[in-house]
């Protein structure tokens, strides 16, 4: 979901107690159907996929949209897991807020979610209804609760609302994705308006913080908070000043918020996508001229699209990762920091 940049090698971060969790998550579509810790001898081979090869490489068409774009207007279209994500029983019975969920990144999560066993509750702007609706379906169709909750992250109250909401529909709250973000990318420090710079930190910083601060007294033990984040916060482009900035803070929110809960037995841990195959980027987060190589500079040659991260957040929330709090995961196609 972010800008693609040529960064320096560097070596990647182990990540403490997280290896075993997403090592499972990877594989348990391909051993849903087996009984015990293996492969059963009827279980067929996994075919090897190139990963080069699995999605759609640059060039792309230029397709300029308004922001915060539509998913269902993309070219290609995204990957969100519709058709490819197996759940097996990792959050079952457990109820799940994700902001930013009708496309993306956000999309993936519920998902796979709801294929997991998780009743969602997805947050979106009115402009994206269109998308949102999708995701709506797609959760219905795996037999859980699927709430749509439109409004806007800049207004402090409606955060409080978003909550309080999302916990009667649901029933109570035991994961939160502080999914949603803002990108524009701007050329100079110079042509970076206030009101720009304003509401990038109201939605990516401001509105995580009031998010969770409503949503502490209804986690219990065992729960789990994540952030998305970005290898912005470690390599920042010339061109996603403000952005960057606020992406910084969503690392600092999990590594500082994971010390204050860890105690109380509340799990926080945030993900660091690279470029990402969303809406964000067509409307306003890239300009077009480099929307069309968009993940070309990648080892892999290409932007991730949104199925290939969703089981990182799965592993994140479940018991699986039990051990795991206060880490950031990346995924960005070889390239970024983590």
């Amino acid at each position: 979901m972010d800008n693609d940049q040529t960064f320096s090698p560097s070596r990647r971060q182990v990540i403490g107690g997280l290896g075993t969790g997403l090592a499972a998550a990877v594989a348990a579509p391909a051993f849903a159907q087996s009984s015990g810790g293996a492969a059963s001898a009827e279980t067929a081979p996994v075919e090897l996929k190139d990963p080069t090869k699995l999605y759609p490489q640059p060039p792309f068409n230029k397709q300029p949209q308004e922001a915060p774009g539509l998913a269902s207007k993309m070219d290609p279209l995204p990957d969100h897991g519709e058709k490819s994500y197996k759940g097996s029983g990792k959050l079952a019975g457990r109820k799940a807020l994700i902001t930013g969920g009708d496309s993306g990144i956000g999309r993936a999560a519920a998902i796979a979610y709801a294929r997991e066993g998780a009743d969602v509750a997805i947050n979106y702007l009115p402009f994206e209804e269109e998308d949102a609706k999708q995701v709506i379906e797609l959760i219905k169709a795996e037999g859980r609760k699927a709430i749509a909750i439109p409004g806007d992250l800049k207004d402090a109250a409606f955060c409080a609302e978003l909550v309080e909401k999302a916990v009667q529909e649901l029933g109570g709250l035991d994961i939160l994705v502080n999914n949603a973000g803002r990108q524009t990318a701007t050329a100079s420090l110079e042509e970076l308006t206030e009101e720009q710079f304003d509401k990038t930190f109201k939605v990516n910083v401001y509105a995580p913080y009031r998010i969770t601060k409503a949503a502490l007294k209804h986690l219990k033990p065992g729960s789990a908070i994540i952030i998305t984040a970005s290898v912005q916060a470690y390599d920042p482009s010339e061109n996603l000043f403000d952005y960057a900035q606020t992406k910084a803070a969503n690392v600092a929110f999990a590594k500082s918020l994971a010390k204050q809960l860890g105690p109380k037995g509340i799990r926080v841990n945030a993900v660091a996508p690279g470029p990402y195959w969303t809406p964000l980027q067509p409307s306003g987060g890239q300009t077009q001229e480099a929307l069309t190589e968009f993940g070309k500079k990648t080892p892999l040659g290409r932007p991730g699209q949104p199925a290939e991260i969703a089981n990182i957040y799965v592993t994140l929330a479940s018991s699986e990762a039990s051990y795991t709090t206060g880490q950031v995961y990346g995924s960005a196609g070889g390239s970024g920091n983590p």
